[in-house]
């Protein structure tokens, strides 16, 4: 049975950081592309960041370069997407999916991802 599992978003104040966490089962993630998506109430669901599979390189939505890293332990099958400086803005249910293939480059939507996990809700307010 395939499933992704985030985990680790909650409260957090302005400027604050939080780490999510994706643990994969029921396939071969190693040979994934894994992205974080967000969707905030009343708003499309938009991809944030990806990491592609054995390359490794990793792609940011615009808005949120230089406050977000995303990580990828395929041993453990997890993916990680530290979040710092957190703006009201990044209020949203976070999701992680998974893509087979090996670049995230040209594969942005939501229509692209063949797994998806349930999300996790990362609340920014003071």
């Amino acid at each position: 049975q395939v499933q992704l599992v985030e985990s680790g978003g909650g409260l957090v104040q302005p400027g604050g950081s939080l780490r999510l966490s994706c643990v994969a089962s029921g396939f071969t993630m190693s040979k994934y592309v894994i992205a974080w998506f967000r969707q905030a109430p009343g708003k499309e669901r938009e991809r944030v960041s990806c990491i592609g599979r054995t390359d490794g390189i990793v792609n940011y939505k615009d808005s949120v370069k230089g406050r977000l890293t995303i990580s990828r332990d395929d041993v453990a099958s997890t993916v990680y997407l530290q979040i710092n400086d957190l703006k009201p803005e990044d209020a949203a249910v976070y999701y992680c999916a998974a893509r087979y293939g090996y670049y995230c480059s040209g594969y942005g939507s939501t229509y692209d991802y063949e797994y998806w996990g349930q999300g996790t809700q990362v609340t920014v307010s003071s």
